[in-house]
């Protein structure tokens, strides 16, 4: 529910003023599906007005049409682009892109060529992911809405766990949840934790949890958020993540873990509570806003502070959100959403920057389009192939 605190911390994020403890509970408000369907449309919104009001009082005008927009919150909430369009006609034409950039050191061109091959549209990722049973058996969650099975539902973008299912025998049996490329899911464990899965990720966890006995998962490899179920919940049974050369044990707590295969160094973010993080001999506990950095080369752990929580978590959300990243670590990050291939004609390019955040339901020709306005550079598509020049 949008409310006056929540709608100044919105309209400071877009204005560049916005504190840190401001963007936790940001962050934290938008953790609700319809805050962040309201949130969703602000971002829209912002960035027609960014990108159509360049000669104007653009922050003046911003707040004068989000308070606008906040008259009819239902509209919003409703998820109708086209009623919020009318707020800002007077300056906007529908140009129809779904992102904004937020950044400190960029001009839009005007004037600019856009290399594209308007045949070739390749989509954004979906709800999908392939469940691998205790039995072996794989099932398409993609196809397999309102599946009945027993301890578990499916409804389309989520697999539930019955609650109950807790058991007080020494029988465990795991199930693993991949996500491909061109893929994101959730699931509730059977503990009441919830799990976020980013694209070309892959969960091993029991069917059920032994009472008594620590609640252990596997991140065999890319990107989860963790909401867990407090220990107090469980008797005192604390909660584990395994990563290849990792373990993180909490009590109740919100964290990333982004430990893809194809990257040198597995990332932890804790968003909230406290976690300890052991690697061989070495043991860290972090606290909010704390990243771990530890290195696959066997390098030791790095402990350092986030400024923005959002970056880190912001594809739980449906956002890429850029911080100052290369050319080289976007297109590894988009290639996974859109399941496409990536190739730079110019090294050079590689090493552009940009900061933005931007919408993943888009189309890679509209992500792209937006980052070639501040980054000179040019891309032609074939097949499922984005090159770079």
């Amino acid at each position: 529910m949008l409310n006056d605190k929540i709608e100044a911390i919105i309209i400071k994020y877009f204005t560049k003023s916005v504190s840190i403890p401001e963007l936790i509970k940001l962050t934290e408000w938008m953790s609700e599906p319809s805050n962040a369907l309201i949130f969703q449309d602000y971002v829209k919104t912002n960035y027609l007005i960014d990108s159509n009001m360049l000669d104007f009082d653009t922050e003046a005008e911003k707040e004068k049409i989000l308070q606008k927009i906040r008259e009819d919150e239902k509209n919003i909430r409703n998820n109708k682009f086209k009623d919020l369009l009318k707020y800002a006609a007077i300056f906007i034409g529908a140009i129809g892109l779904g992102f904004f950039l937020l950044t400190d050191d960029f001009s839009f061109t005007k004037e600019q060529d856009i290399i594209t091959n308007i045949k070739t549209e390749i989509q954004p990722g979906k709800n999908k992911a392939i469940l691998t049973l205790e039995n072996g058996s794989d099932i398409d969650l993609e196809n397999s809405e309102n599946l009945k099975l027993t301890g578990r539902s499916i409804y389309g973008e989520k697999l539930v766990y019955d609650t109950k299912a807790e058991t007080k025998n020494n029988s465990i049996q795991y199930n693993y949840l991949a996500i491909p490329k061109g893929g994101q899911f959730f699931v509730q464990l059977s503990d009441g934790t919830r799990v976020w899965l980013n694209s070309d990720s892959k969960l091993k966890y029991p069917v059920n949890f032994i009472r008594g006995q620590a609640r252990k998962v596997e991140l065999l490899y890319g990107e989860a958020y963790f909401d867990v179920s407090p220990s107090t919940d469980h008797n005192g049974d604390t909660f584990q993540v395994q990563t290849r050369i990792q373990e993180i044990e909490v009590l109740g707590t919100e964290f990333n873990i982004k430990a893809y295969q194809d990257e040198k160094e597995i990332v932890s973010t804790l968003v909230e509570g406290r976690v300890k993080i052991t690697s061989g001999t070495e043991t860290n506990v972090l606290r909010p806003s704390e990243q771990a950095l530890l290195y696959t080369g066997g390098q030791s752990m790095t402990i350092r502070k986030v400024d923005k929580l959002f970056d880190e978590i912001a594809w739980k959300d449906g956002y890429f959100s850029f911080k100052h990243k290369s050319m080289k670590d976007i297109m590894k990050i988009l290639s996974r959403w859109y399941d496409m291939d990536y190739v730079f004609k110019n090294s050079e390019k590689e090493n552009k920057r940009f900061t933005g955040v931007l919408d993943r339901e888009s189309t890679i020709n509209e992500i792209l389009n937006y980052i070639q306005k501040t980054n000179e550079i040019s891309y032609e598509i074939k097949n499922k192939t984005v090159i770079i020049d």
